[in-house]
């Protein structure tokens, strides 16, 4: 028996890195699992592949209609689906900062705006976003990323706030710098991408990057009946990153 058996999950971003740890983890848990994403391959068996643009509100509703429709409930959301962004404020076009808010903080509020519905008829409610330790923290060259990122950690509290009343949970992952796709794609693109990586791990007090299944490992507890007096909360998986001060080696 897994602790998920009968629960419904829905999984925004699922087709890579960490949503796709997060979909597969829920499921070997006993969960029926959704992907909602553009593109996703080779998904585990009884995981449901359905098509959804998260800018696009149409896309969503329809989206999580077919989710029901198919499962004949909702209990579990996490809101993943995200990008990045590299650069400092002068960089970043207007744009750039619309796009990145589009997918990053509205397309959650869209998700959830979809699924509140459904999460009201269930007994074990709950809503998991990823945010990131560039919502607390101030790294380098990640202006728009970070804002985009602390709004969905303020976007947490608020939907905390205003749904605990209706037995809905919503909290918050913070991860660190990740060993996923996108961080990949970032080190390929450094002139010395072993240096690079190298100064990566080295930020984090654990000394390397943290793995997407640990992420998905934290999401899991906060979406599980587990964890069912935890509301409001951003748990952070970065290593010590954001509450640790080592002294330096010498």
């Amino acid at each position: 028996m897994g602790e998920l058996d009968g629960l419904v999950a829905l999984v925004t971003g699922g087709g890579s890195g960490i949503g796709r740890s997060t979909a597969e983890l829920l499921a070997e848990r006993g969960a029926r699992v959704a992907v909602l994403d553009l593109a996703a391959d080779d998904l585990p068996e009884g995981v449901l592949h359905v098509r959804a643009d998260v800018t696009d509100d149409g896309s969503v509703r329809a989206a999580v209609e077919t989710v029901v429709g198919h499962f004949g409930g909702l209990d579990i959301v996490v809101n993943n689906a995200g990008i990045g962004a590299q650069g400092d404020v002068t960089a970043a076009t207007d744009d750039e900062w619309l796009r990145v808010y589009d997918v990053n903080v509205v397309g959650m509020a869209r998700v959830t705006r979809a699924c509140l519905p459904h999460l009201r008829r269930s007994s074990a409610a709950a809503i998991v976003n990823t945010g990131s330790i560039a919502a607390t923290a101030g790294l380098p060259q990640r202006a728009v990323y970070s804002a985009s990122k602390g709004a969905v950690h303020a976007m947490t509290r608020a939907l905390a706030a205003d749904h605990v009343r209706e037995g809905i949970r919503v909290n918050a992952v913070a991860p660190g710098t990740a060993d996923t796709p996108w961080v990949r794609r970032l080190l390929d693109s450094a002139p010395d991408p072993r240096a690079e990586r190298a100064a990566l791990e080295a930020r984090q007090p654990h000394g390397r990057l943290v793995t997407a299944q640990e992420i998905a490992a934290a999401i899991a507890y906060l979406a599980s009946p587990s964890s069912g007096s935890t509301t409001g909360t951003v748990l952070a998986v970065d290593g010590g990153m954001d509450a640790l001060r080592l002294r330096p080696r010498t």
